[in-house]
């Protein structure tokens, strides 16, 4: 499989601040080379051309590459070459490179390194058209300066094509500096190049003409919907965001954590197309708003989520999940500096598939020890224990990758983030099907965008017709009891079957743990939970006047499920009925009964109905809770129809008879 220079895209590498903020993470600015990449060239001698003998562990910031030259890891090669062309003065990127498939495992084994000025942009045929087309200028002139890497083993990579000559002049080292400086100018030449190819990938040849019917057709049908598309100094569009008057109402139910979906990132030929989405309270993927992305900088991601942030009534969500990377960190930490950004621990368990594809052919089980150490660990020192064994048992102390992903833990372990925010999981080791899931198999850049538009509406509406058919069957449960206790029947009563079998399972297994009272200091007791297979211990605290219940596994925090060691307690201490403090609104029956405006309202509270924006959002909360039981039967229906008929003519005679005052007083006058 051979492709061009998007496969370079490194994830967690891009969140430890080696993402560059315009887009084109293939292309080296002159960087300086880290200590840790200059140790990863391979220290051993090398036969290299004209038959000389060069000593590899002299390799240092002044040697020039050779043929034969070996390296420990394609990315201590590109190092090597970036620090390389710092000294002479320009800029690198990954041209190409090449996998095959070993053992089902898709196995990088190439790469081609060149000068920033290879190759030529490609030009297409003219087409017969009255409109002009603007010049675009390239950096690109032909230059041949390259440097190609292929794998021998697992920890080698040898330099088999190399030229050295450039068609353009190269500067000495005391004028690098403003090689720097140009380059940045030609990089953002680069950028934009690449940005309008993209949004002919996207609209063809009708521009973004597309998008805005769309999007004026959708907020004609319905007034609820919100829209706000992004343009760039030559008025072309940048990106767009837009939400319908249903996500908008989901998320004041269900917006206590969001994802902020890019699975587009993952494959060049998909739309980039992005989606917010939460959880709903059956456990399943509920969307607050799209977003297509086409310019991944800073300033983009940023207005982005402030856009977005408006079409949901500015509310900040407790927690605030993304993929990787430093444009969408720095994003973050500007528009959610009170939330809990955290990485998308999937992606990275992905991104391991790549990164590790050498070690997983030679150790087969090394996949599924990574996966319990990190879904199964439910301590920061059991974690922290569990990874150090994996790494001695394989010898991948030294892997720069798993060392990067460690070094960001507390953003993506379970186990680190179980006393951080609420993620609105039902298990750490499921998650649900995602709208991005949807996405990646379905669409790409060879489909049309209104054939695009069009299904992924009718995804939608699929979802929330799911959503309504599962509140239909929650209301009339027929779960199974398993034990007499009367804090099952409560619950079941309570919770939406999904979370009820959640919490089901969660008090069968307390009865599998004794939990022993071990001190009480005024209303705060302190009980002790053990299991004896696999041995065990948890420690809880109950506080009897204010009936809540603290856990040092954090389940309740993580989930707003209760956790078998507090169930355990309740059990001890002959609790009958499940305290309100207990009882997380968001995954009951009544979870939609609010509104229940979640998180912090950034706005001033007291204004909040001076604004027309306001209270046009408030009445359309309360316009789709009627449509909502209104749908759910026929006879409900036609009682809603006739309340809103009846409402509307009042309105409607209210407005007219302001509208004659209005004449009779100008009359007067």
């Amino acid at each position: 499989m051979e492709y061009t220079s998007s496969e370079d895209d490194e994830l967690v590498e891009g969140y430890m601040d080696v993402e560059d903020d315009t887009g084109t993470s293939n292309t080296d600015q002159g960087t300086s080379l880290m200590p840790s990449e200059m140790r990863s060239i391979r220290p051993r001698p090398s036969s290299v051309g004209n038959g000389r003998l060069m000593a590899a562990d002299g390799l240092g910031t002044n040697d020039d590459p050779c043929l034969g030259m070996e390296f420990e890891s394609d990315g201590a090669a590109r190092a090597f070459y970036n620090a390389y062309a710092l000294r002479l003065g320009f800029g690198i990127r990954v041209a190409r490179s090449r996998s095959e498939r070993r053992k089902g495992v898709e196995l990088l084994i190439m790469k081609r390194f060149v000068c920033l000025k290879e190759g030529h942009h490609k030009k297409k045929d003219a087409e017969p058209s009255d409109k002009k087309k603007r010049k675009r200028l390239s950096i690109r002139d032909g230059c041949p300066a390259m440097m190609e890497v292929v794998r021998r083993g697992p920890e080698k990579w040898v330099i088999t094509k190399l030229v050295l000559e450039h068609t353009h002049v190269i500067l000495s080292p005391d004028r690098v500096r403003e090689v720097q400086l140009r380059r940045l100018s030609g990089k953002c030449a680069e950028h934009d190049n690449q940005l309008q190819e993209l949004r002919r990938n996207v609209f063809g040849d009708t521009d973004a003409q597309g998008l805005f019917n769309y999007l004026k057709r959708m907020q004609s049908e319905n007034s609820g919907f919100f829209y706000s598309i992004q343009v760039d100094s030559k008025n072309c569009v940048s990106n767009a965001v837009w939400a319908d008057a249903r996500a908008r109402m989901s998320y004041t139910y269900f917006g206590d954590a969001v994802y902020f979906d890019t699975t587009y990132s993952k494959n060049e030929n998909m739309l980039p197309f992005a989606a917010f989405t939460g959880v709903n309270h059956h456990g399943d993927t509920v969307p607050f708003g799209c977003a297509l992305v086409l310019d991944r900088t800073e300033s983009s991601y940023t207005w982005l989520f402030e856009t977005w942030l408006t079409a949901v009534g500015r509310r900040l969500p407790f927690s605030f999940t993304t993929d990787e990377g430093k444009a969408i960190a720095s994003a973050v930490a500007k528009v959610f500096p009170q939330c809990f950004h955290r990485l998308c621990r999937w992606r990275i368990l992905s991104r391991c598939k790549k990164k590790l594809s050498d070690d997983y052919v030679r150790f087969p089980n090394l996949h599924d020890e990574l996966r319990r150490c990190i879904n199964e660990c439910y301590t920061e020192v059991a974690f922290d224990m569990l990874w150090g064994t994996i790494l001695d048992k394989y010898g991948l102390r030294e892997n720069s990758w798993l060392r990067s992903i460690f070094e960001a833990r507390h953003r993506w372990v379970p186990a680190y983030l179980t006393t951080s925010s609420f993620f609105a999981e039902l298990t750490l080791t499921q998650r649900g099907e995602t709208i991005g899931r949807f996405f990646r198999n379905n669409f790409s850049t060879r489909v049309p965008l209104d054939e695009f538009t069009t299904k992924f509406d009718q995804h939608i509406d699929n979802l929330y017709v799911h959503e309504t058919q599962k509140d239909l069957g929650s209301s009339h449960p027929e779960q199974i009891l398993k034990t007499n206790i009367a804090l099952e029947k409560q619950a079941r009563s309570i919770y939406t079957n999904a979370v009820f079998e959640i919490f089901q399972t969660e008090l069968f297994e307390a009865l599998q743990h004794y939990a022993v009272k071990v001190h009480q200091d005024g209303p705060y007791s302190k009980y002790y939970v053990d299991r004896d297979d696999p041995p065990t211990r948890h420690t809880v605290f109950y506080n009897v006047a204010e009936k809540k219940a603290w856990c040092d596994c954090c389940r309740y925090a993580f989930s707003a499920i209760l956790c078998r060691h507090v169930l355990g307690v309740f059990i001890l201490a002959g609790i009958m009925v499940l305290p309100e403090t207990c009882i997380a609104k968001r995954w009951t029956k009544r979870a939609k009964t609010g509104p229940e405006l979640i998180g912090h309202n950034l706005e001033n509270g007291n204004c909040y109905m001076d604004s027309s924006t306001s209270r046009y959002n408030d009445l359309i909360h309360d316009a789709i809770k009627c449509a909502e039981k209104g749908a759910v039967s026929a006879d409900n229906f036609r009682v809603a129809k006739e309340i809103l008929r009846k409402a509307f003519m009042e309105i409607k005679c209210l407005g007219e008879k302001l509208t004659d005052d209005d004449l009779q007083q100008v009359d007067s006058r």
